[in-house]
């Protein structure tokens, strides 16, 4: 005696479930737009995650994102030094970084690249392309102790 079973047709269904009249599954039925500053936000999380990286963005804009955090509403720096764009199904990242001295700039940027294409890929779904790397400038472990000065400085200025 032959056994025989039938298959339900299951297109499209991860579960296993037929689909409903031929529509697909409800996973399935629309598009889902994602916003270049959604990925902005996500590669420059992913990268600041890197201990070796000191900040992102090139002196003038860096400069520019200090002002912009002093003006009420300015918003934070998050997407600071980041350029993206997002296609329908990739993403390509630029990111401008600021490296601790002493780091090794080759084995830092690769950690960043992975960190962003995990992160971008994991929330968003989309395939990141690439990841290029500009390293602008290595942070002196003294350069703090005057950047604390200049805004103070700046502070004291403002205070009449």
């Amino acid at each position: 005696m032959t056994e025989t079973t039938q298959r339900r047709n299951t297109a499209g269904r991860q579960d296993g479930a037929p689909s409903q009249g031929g529509k697909g599954a409800p996973g399935t039925r629309g598009s889902t737009a994602i916003a270049d500053t959604v990925v902005a936000k996500i590669a420059g999380m992913a990268a600041r995650e890197i201990p070796e990286v000191h900040n992102l963005g090139g002196g003038m804009t860096r400069a520019f994102g200090a002002v912009r955090q002093r003006v009420p509403g300015g918003g934070g720096g998050v997407t600071q030094g980041v350029k993206v764009e997002v296609g329908e199904r990739q993403a390509a990242v630029d990111l401008d970084v600021v490296v601790e001295y002493g780091a090794a700039i080759a084995d830092t940027a690769a950690d960043i690249r992975t960190n962003v294409v995990n992160a971008v890929e994991r929330m968003t779904g989309l395939e990141v392309v690439e990841v290029n790397i500009a390293v602008d400038d290595v942070h002196l472990p003294d350069e703090e102790e005057e950047e604390e000065d200049e805004s103070e400085q700046q502070e004291s200025r403002r205070v009449a």
